[in-house]
């Protein structure tokens, strides 16, 4: 099933503008993976290098996972690939499949949306221990919004090696 990629707001408060484009770069990750095999999706972008599609969808579930769980709701769960922290290790995919990687990816964006909707405002503070610094859910939102345009660009190229298919 093709993924529903709707795009943002282009008026409303700040918060809804946020959530719009944090969903939208959100389905763009998941449209770039559209129609592929597990093969195709654990495809490298240029070895020696780990990335791939899969690798982003496991990387997105551990940012997602960290920057909502562990920093803004202070839950105290390890990473999904890693026991020793190691964030590099979700990129490298290359047992995994898009059921296991898809399902820890739904499951983590499922958990910050419902503490997105439960927190007062922007303004709730959570700690990032590796920061060592206090942040806000704004900070978290945007820093999400990062990640993923910065992240989507790279699958933009690695969906184009792996079958010519471009598009925004």
């Amino acid at each position: 099933m093709p993924t529903e990629r709707i795009g943002p707001p282009v008026v409303g408060d700040e918060r809804e503008m946020m959530r719009g484009f944090l969903d939208y770069h959100r389905a763009t990750l998941a449209w770039k993976c559209d129609g592929l095999t597990d093969e195709e999706l654990r495809r490298r972008s240029m070895p020696p290098s780990t990335l791939s599609l899969l690798g982003l969808v496991r990387h997105m579930a551990e940012v997602e996972r960290t920057w909502f769980r562990r920093v803004i709701a202070g839950e105290d769960v390890g990473l999904v690939w890693s026991d020793s922290g190691d964030f590099q290790a979700a990129y490298d995919a290359r047992d995994a499949t898009r059921s296991e990687a898809f399902a820890a990816w739904q499951r983590e964006v499922e958990h910050s949306r419902r503490i997105e909707r439960e927190a007062e405002s922007l303004d709730v503070t959570g700690y990032n221990a590796r920061w060592d610094e206090t942040v806000s859910l704004r900070l978290v939102m945007l820093h999400l919004m990062h990640e993923y345009a910065r992240h989507n660009g790279h699958a933009d190229l690695i969906r184009e090696g792996v079958d010519g298919t471009v598009g925004a």
